[in-house]
């Protein structure tokens, strides 16, 4: 929702083609992105007003980024101000593009003669391109932007945060193509840029990621795109024609909101055998809840009261939500081998071991009867991690925030090692 708050608006910081930049004179630290109606193609030798883009480019873009931040990814977006507008933390501009590429096709094709349109990138190829519209964007290796050493609010880029932006960049599309892969559509390629707070001096996701920064294939066919390339593609821009562009601009504005909706429900259900087992259940419960999991605590013993587990088993079993079951039971494990034995849903074992007896307890868990097929992990929080993945197959909100995890991980031991390295210096 847009905020009702009045901005006490300052100075203009920048302006892009697409995009104004002012300075919030109550909120040092924080900037006011203001789209505009202009519509531009090949560093605005094509440029034409569209009426009412500003609103559905700010839309997009607010979407967008909350599905990254909900998902885990820092960029710079604060919140929606209006329909044209929003708030950002005010960062100095890397000015790279980044661009990533799961398709090949536009400019890579004819950068690369003899690759055909629609080889598709595995991994995915990465690309640097030097924001200067008086050269046309040149390309550029790595070796370029580490020669360049770009200082920006006090932090000069190296190859530790190059590296960041690299992997932040790969982490990024993923987890947009898994979005837009809900509703039948192929994220073919994106550009996006980084910026430096100026507070934090971190690096951020920052700038906007709307129509134009992207190429979509509804049903994987380039004939049905949806992005700015049907406006480049243009003969002859006519009203017809501009519309015809704001259709599609439109479309994918309304369907990048269903990005932020799960396209299928899922929990998870943490057996005790007794509640002196509740501390490391809560812990179960806790990891969960980071990955968007409900997550319920039921106490049952499968040694004193069989039927009692499975009755509690049917009751979730009965309802059609998928549902993740982690026995927690220690001493001799029966409760997540009778529940294996009895479900058709996945089963992981979880035991709070003791140093008393945990290293003959846990064999309970691990030596199992044929026909059972639960796992176990000893951690709480792996626990969950393992039932999130599982459920992140069929949910992409919860898939974004274990990639969005797996990033952050990533970047903190990058960063403690860089830190660790100028120490030893």
């Amino acid at each position: 929702m847009a905020s009702s708050t009045e901005l006490n608006i300052g100075q203009k910081l920048s302006e892009g083609k697409t995009k104004q930049i002012f300075e919030l004179v109550d909120q040092p630290g924080l900037v006011l992105v203001q789209s505009k109606d202009q519509i531009t193609a090949g560093n605005a030798a094509r440029k034409d007003q569209m009426e009412g883009k500003a609103a559905i480019a700010n839309k997009t873009t607010c979407c967008v980024f909350k599905l990254l931040q909900e998902s885990g990814i820092k960029t710079a977006f604060v919140q929606q101000h209006s329909e044209t507008a929003f708030t950002a933390a005010h960062c100095e501009m890397i000015p790279i593009e980044w661009v990533c590429r799961r398709v090949a096709t536009g400019s890579f094709l004819k950068r690369n003669p003899g690759v055909t349109e629609g080889y598709r990138f595995t991994p995915l190829k990465m690309e640097m391109f030097f924001k200067d519209d008086a050269n046309n964007d040149p390309q550029w290796s790595e070796e370029q932007v580490l020669a360049a050493k770009f200082s920006l609010a006090g932090l000069t880029i190296g190859q530790c945060e190059v590296d960041i932006m690299n992997r932040s960049t790969v982490a990024i599309f993923e987890i947009l193509e898994k979005a837009w892969a809900t509703q039948n559509c192929t994220l073919v390629d994106m550009k996006i840029e980084f910026g430096v707070n100026v507070k934090t001096r971190e690096i951020v996701l920052a700038d906007v990621i709307d129509n134009d920064s992207w190429r979509l294939w509804p049903a994987g066919d380039r004939s049905q795109q949806k992005d700015k390339q049907v406006y480049r593609d243009l003969k002859e821009v006519t009203p017809e024609a501009m519309q015809m562009v704001k259709r599609n601009f439109e479309w994918v504005s309304e369907r990048v909101q269903l990005l932020l909706e799960p396209q299928a429900s899922g929990r998870v259900v943490v057996l005790m055998g007794s509640t002196s087992d509740m501390a490391h259940c809560e812990k179960i419960k806790k990891a969960c809840t980071s990955y968007g999991l409900p997550c319920i605590l039921r106490v049952t013993s499968a040694h004193k009261g069989p039927d009692e587990t499975l009755r509690i088993k049917a009751e979730y079993e009965g309802d059609g939500v998928p549902t993740i079951f982690v026995a927690v039971a220690g001493r001799s494990n029966g409760l997540g081998p009778v529940m294996s034995g009895n479900t058709a849903y996945p089963v992981i074992n979880c035991p709070p071991l003791t140093p008393d007896w945990g290293a003959q307890d846990v064999w309970s868990s691990l030596r199992l009867p044929s026909g059972l097929g639960c796992s176990t992990v000893l951690a709480p929080d792996a626990a969950a991690q393992f039932a999130a993945q599982i459920i992140g197959l069929s949910n992409h909100l919860v898939w974004c925030k274990i990639r969005a995890s797996m990033l952050n991980t990533w970047v903190s031991l990058k960063l403690a090692d860089q830190k660790l390295q100028a120490c030893s210096l």
